[in-house]
């Protein structure tokens, strides 16, 4: 657990040097129990070479390159789990980083993992698992990336009104 802690703590790093997870603002948590453990987290997996992300490539929505090794790309409802949120999957030594979204995930409390072949991916299937928050995204840079791409789906337009209410809050 130390060596993990000290790990992500060593990305988040990397990643606010490199623009991708700001550490300067706190922000707001969704509603979990104390320890930061949210259970019965429906997760599935995703793929660059599938139909609808071919467009992307290998790329996430924050327009980096889709992680797996130790810190892995996850994709989720900003509203629900914003941009930069990391965690982990019980049982799971790797971490996973909230850098990217999916239409089917909106309204939703799923989450996409990512997986760099179908093989993996079909591995993977479908699973309820428990997750530990590491460290909490912000919805304020969510919403930053997600207004100007308002107009183009309405997936995206749904994101950004709850964030907008959100933030209002």
């Amino acid at each position: 657990m130390i060596r993990s802690t000290l790990l992500c703590l060593a990305v988040l790093c990397v990643n606010s040097f490199a623009g991708e997870v700001p550490l300067t603002k706190a922000t707001p948590k969704p509603t979990v129990p104390a320890d930061n453990v949210i259970q019965g987290v429906i997760t599935t997996a995703y793929t660059h070479t599938e139909g609808d992300h071919l467009e992307y490539g290998a790329r996430n929505a924050t327009g980096t390159k889709l992680l797996h090794g130790q810190v892995r790309s996850a994709a989720a409802d900003w509203s629900v789990y914003p941009v930069g949120t990391v965690f982990q999957i019980q049982g799971d030594p790797s971490l996973y980083i909230v850098d990217d979204y999916g239409s089917a995930l909106v309204g939703t409390r799923r989450i996409d993992l990512y997986k760099p072949t179908t093989s993996s991916m079909n591995q993977w299937g479908t699973r309820k698992v428990n997750i530990s928050i590491l460290k909490w995204g912000s919805f304020s840079r969510s919403l930053a990336i997600l207004r100007p791409r308002a107009f183009k789906a309405s997936h995206v337009r749904e994101m950004v009104s709850r964030l907008a209410i959100r933030a209002a809050a």
